[in-house]
């Protein structure tokens, strides 16, 4: 491969929560310290552990170089980077700089509209298992959330339940929803023909929905992103989606999303409300970064993750359902994590999922406790590092934990 997805780079001290934050308590869900003798291996924090593509630290410094860091424009080069990179896919063919958005991140935007489309006391429709930040973007603004379970069919494939999403948005009133697209943590890249059922509900429900597609570009070989907006034409006027380079080019920390919004009403109402605060500005860096990213060097180096990640998830799937009785791993349709159920191996072996869940991080094991993401006897495992990292961590499984 022409690009580093082997090197194993030290972040301790770098600012890098998946290191630093072990043993602490920032979001109550971190990993504890390991034992004496055992390194950290971090599988918890949805970041990767590759250095990211030349082409944006190239831009960075390039722009860094000039020494004036003052109020600055928003290039017609960021706004024509998104257009060009959400059209590759053969959607968004008529998108323009009218309907984009900056966001400080997806969090920022999902609790925007929220704001604007809810009251305190409203419900809000999402799906289960969920991921965990959905939850605050819920009920930290005096909302509650509302779990459609998704259902695992008998080829492990995960699958909305149309008729529990209707009934659940009649019982409760609901006039949005949070869709994840592709769905963390289950891995799911939805088809045309789920996504066309799914609006089809929310159409006879009059529910508006936020997509969330973070995770759009990380899609394994013989599935296709679908954004929600591009279903139909009343998905395209009632849908409002955020997108980021933060998971493709492991860029989190230099905060930068971004909003697609078709609908002028729905868009004026979201901005008019995001900018009463002043703070959703962007960072001039972070608009290098994103030129960087989306160019064709990004979709060189994106491709070659593709091939990493894919690889070690299959490479996970394959390993752990043969090493690990009752443990079930499916394996995902994009994203870079797994969502292991344990139900299987703790009901076996007498274990409840605190002592598996413990076990692992006593030797390093740094992986996530399920039960966060509605998951009852689960384990979110990221796989976005060097083979030889997640070797260690699967033999340190073995040795140590599901024993």
């Amino acid at each position: 491969m022409k690009y580093d997805f082997t090197s194993i780079i030290n972040r301790k001290g770098m600012d890098a929560t998946a290191y630093d934050s072990v043993g602490q308590y920032k979001w109550g869900i971190e990993p504890e310290l390991p034992e004496e003798g055992f390194d950290f291996i971090p599988l918890w924090v949805a970041d990767m552990n590759f250095p990211t593509c030349p082409a944006i630290t190239r831009r960075m410094i390039e722009r860094a170089e000039h020494p004036l860091f003052g109020y600055f424009n928003y290039s017609e080069e960021y706004y024509q980077s998104i257009i060009n990179w959400r059209r590759a896919g053969g959607f968004h063919v008529d998108l323009t700089r009218a309907h984009i958005g900056y966001e400080n991140g997806v969090h920022g935007f999902l609790s925007t509209a929220v704001e604007v489309l809810t009251q305190p006391g409203d419900h809000i429709l999402l799906h289960s298992p969920v991921y965990v930040g959905f939850k605050g973007d819920v009920e930290g603004l005096g909302r509650h959330s509302v779990y459609s379970p998704l259902v695992r069919d008998e080829s492990g494939v995960w699958r909305m339940d149309y008729d529990d999403m209707d009934r659940k948005i009649k019982e409760f009133n609901i006039k949005t929803c949070i869709l994840c697209s592709p769905h963390n943590p289950s891995g799911r890249v939805w088809t045309m023909a789920e996504l066309e059922k799914a609006m089809q509900v929310f159409e006879a429900n009059d529910v508006t929905v936020l997509s969330d597609e973070i995770w759009a570009d990380l899609v394994f070989k013989g599935h296709q992103h679908i954004p929600a907006q591009c279903v139909n034409q009343w998905a395209r006027e009632h849908v409002a989606a955020a997108y980021a380079p933060s998971k493709t080019f492991n860029l989190a920390g230099l905060v930068g999303s971004y909003h697609i919004i078709y609908n002028d009403g729905l868009r004026r109402a979201i901005v008019r409300h995001s900018e009463k605060t002043h703070y959703n500005e962007m960072n001039v860096l972070s608009m290098h970064a994103l030129a960087g990213a989306y160019s064709g060097e990004g979709r060189a180096w994106m491709e070659e993750l593709l091939q990493v990640i894919e690889g070690n998830a299959r490479r996970a799937c394959e390993y752990i359902n043969r090493s690990f009785e009752g443990v079930r791993c499916d394996m995902p349709e994009g994203t870079y994590m797994l969502f292991l159920d344990c139900s299987g191996y703790c009901a076996r072996s007498g274990r409840t999922i605190d002592d598996v869940i413990r076990a692992g991080w006593r030797v390093g094991v740094g992986w996530q406790d399920g039960r966060h993401f509605e998951g009852p006897c689960h384990i979110r495992l990221n796989l976005a590092s060097p083979r030889v990292r997640l070797e260690e961590a699967f033999r340190r499984m073995k040795e140590y934990v599901f024993i």
